[in-house]
């Protein structure tokens, strides 16, 4: 009774959220099992808000509101740099690839980015290009997903005191079932409702250090002068307010790119722009995805740096080493229990949106691109299987989400210079290059996934001078080069005209 006496604001808003979540899946569990393009796709009928709320959601996940906001704890305000490195992808990825990529798969009837690749460079080796792709979502996801259920249960730890273990446990547990209910339908439609939440918690998530301490005025004076140390033992002084100071803008750059490319790059984003129902929906959704996303980044990216206007030495000397906390402490101390349950809903939001998209997409990919691939089998026989995976995956994510490999910023970092070293040099060629072959693309994606391995794992983190060059820099360069010459020079495998008139024909997204 004292713990519900103390909690039952925030219990009641996230249970509230929570099944509301639950009953949308439940809502569309008809509808998405009518059929493979319905569960995997949405038939290709979801208004533009929809997907504009729902891109901005899965692309500002835990990584972003207590992973990325975190660390400007222990890199100061220079850390908000990110947000604008994020936005200009996402500019990028509507402007670039969207209206493409929706006219495309829809000409090719394709349902995941894996049989996007086959369908594309039709060949004798597109289906292993298909199978390749699908492994390494598989690979990728692993990691991303682990940072994600990782930030969602420190939250939880820090204001409900639930144990990690259990925190854990329930976020992956209740995504991973109105995902299996609703499929693509329950995806969007959650994530367009998480969008919402999401965008109200930035702002509110800003004004707390500011309210704490008293105003504007006396936060920005209080961390100019803070006698806070950094991670190595020596003085902040007013690194927290000077850019560059506690962290090299290469560092900034290298993570900056490995997240914002995966607004070009990753599966779970670039899904939506298969499901978008027509051209005026997609207009919406280009110019608003960027704001929804910029004005939200613009709120967290720096949090981290504002709570040291909250917490005393001995709090900083372990946040410092504990950047992954620095949310939950601040809602902790700030101790109200309406924002409390208002964030820890909208933090929620945030995790729930992005696992929700990785689920489907490594149920799609091991299903339909792996194991459909090497054995065929009947149409009603795919949605049964794929839910299966989805529910297994899951489970192995749980044991790995116990025992993390990093922290969320790495985690997902390294997930996404995956994807944009991997994938992004065959979608761009796919999309704007007849003369790409399918041998250029999969040679890039090899090379994309072993340069980024080798690099974090042989060099990175060997030689000091290394450190601050993520491996998305040289991964993706030196696959994006590969695309290009290997392609080049395999000019005999360029697919035929008539598909490449099939592929390239006039571009006008056609209404379902």
């Amino acid at each position: 009774m004292d713990y519900f006496s103390e909690h039952y604001i925030t219990l009641i808003l996230t249970t509230l959220y929570v099944g509301g979540c639950l009953g949308i899946g439940w809502y569309f569990k008809k509808r998405a099992a009518q059929g493979v393009e319905g569960y995997y796709v949405a038939k290709r009928e979801i208004p533009g808000w929809v997907i504009s709320l729902a891109f901005f959601s899965t692309s500002a996940s835990t990584n972003t509101y207590i992973g990325q906001a975190g660390k400007s704890f222990q890199y100061g305000l220079s850390w908000a740099w990110m947000g604008l490195i994020w936005t200009l992808f996402c500019i990028v990825s509507w402007q670039l690839l969207g209206p493409k990529m929706r006219f495309q798969t829809a000409r090719l009837k394709s349902f995941t980015i894996p049989d996007y690749f086959h369908l594309r460079y039709k060949s004798s080796l597109a289906k292993s290009i298909r199978v390749l792709s699908a492994i390494i979502i598989l690979f990728a996801t692993i990691w991303y997903m682990v940072g994600i259920a990782k930030g969602c249960a420190h939250v939880l730890t820090s204001v409900l005191d639930i144990p990690y273990e259990y925190g854990s446990f329930a976020i992956i547990a209740i995504t991973c079932a109105y995902t299996i209910w609703g499929g693509m339908y329950s995806v969007l439609w959650t994530d367009a409702v998480q969008g919402i939440i999401m965008f109200g918690v930035a702002i509110l998530l800003l004004a707390i250090p500011f309210m704490y301490v008293g105003g504007v005025d006396t936060l920005m004076e209080t961390i100019r002068t803070t006698d806070h140390l950094t991670k190595s033992g020596e003085p902040m002084k007013s690194g927290l307010v000077s850019f560059g100071e506690l962290v090299s803008f290469l560092y900034i750059l290298g993570i900056g790119l490995a997240v914002g490319m995966k607004q070009i790059s990753e599966p779970k984003n670039l899904i939506r722009f298969y499901s978008i129902n027509n051209a005026k929906s997609m207009r919406f959704a280009m110019i608003w995805t960027p704001i929804f996303l910029g004005v939200s980044l613009v709120c967290v990216m720096g949090l981290g740096a504002l709570v040291h206007g909250m917490a005393t030495v001995e709090e900083a000397d372990y946040l410092i080493n504990n950047t992954d906390e620095v949310v939950g402490f601040m809602l902790d101390t700030f101790d109200n229990k309406l924002v409390s349950g208002i964030c820890v809903a909208g933090l929620f939001a945030a995790g729930m949106s992005s696992l929700a998209s990785v689920i489907i997409i490594i149920g799609t990919a091991f299903v339909k691109d792996i194991w459909h691939v090497a054995q065929p089998m009947q149409e009603h026989k795919i949605i049964p299987r794929t839910k299966w995976f989805m529910a297994i995956y899951c489970c192995v994510v749980y044991a790995l989400t116990l025992y993390p490999m990093a922290g969320i910023v790495e985690l997902t970092a390294f997930a996404g210079a995956v994807f944009a070293a991997s994938f992004f040099p065959a979608i761009f060629g796919g999309l704007y290059l007849k003369w790409g072959t399918d041998l250029g693309a999969m040679s890039s994606m090899v090379m994309g996934m072993v340069i980024n391995v080798v690099w974090r794992f042989g060099f990175r983190f060997e030689y000091e001078t290394l450190k601050d060059v993520h491996e998305v820099i040289p991964a993706f360069l030196i696959s994006m080069l590969t695309y290009i010459i290997v392609s080049l020079l395999s000019k005999k495998r360029i697919p035929d005209d008539d598909h490449l008139a099939v592929v390239f024909g006039k571009e006008n997204i056609p209404n379902p």
